[in-house]
């Protein structure tokens, strides 16, 4: 079954990291990818630009509104994700508490909805 690992953190936490933090963490995200990869679970997953490049698209009532960044405040940001296929939950969890991000965001797990 496949799942998407959405990795949720604080963007301006992201920033502010210093050179050294930052690619502490690309090292232990690259190494979480090659574990996943080695064990066939990888599907895809990428980064995403921070919410300032977003644009958010609202059609109500048959009006189209189109703003620049993003609709909602929050205090954590959709950053990236992992898409993976595993047999069941428990495995899809067991991956989430591995993800780098956990330990600073948080890691929203979510079974596909095949159409």
């Amino acid at each position: 079954m496949q799942y998407l690992l959405l990795i949720y953190g604080d963007e301006n936490a992201m920033a502010a990291a210093t050179e050294a933090n930052a690619g502490k963490m690309l090292a232990a995200y690259g190494a979480y990818a090659e574990a996943m990869g080695k064990a066939g679970v990888l599907q895809g997953g990428n980064r995403l630009r921070p919410t300032s490049a977003s644009t958010t698209v609202r059609v109500a009532n048959g009006k189209t509104t189109v703003l620049d960044g993003p609709y909602v405040e929050t205090k954590e940001q959709l950053g990236g994700y992992f898409l993976i296929d595993v047999p069941d939950l428990d495995a899809a969890l067991s991956w989430a508490e591995r993800c780098p991000g956990a330990s600073t965001g948080v890691i929203e797990v979510r079974p596909i909805w095949a159409m």
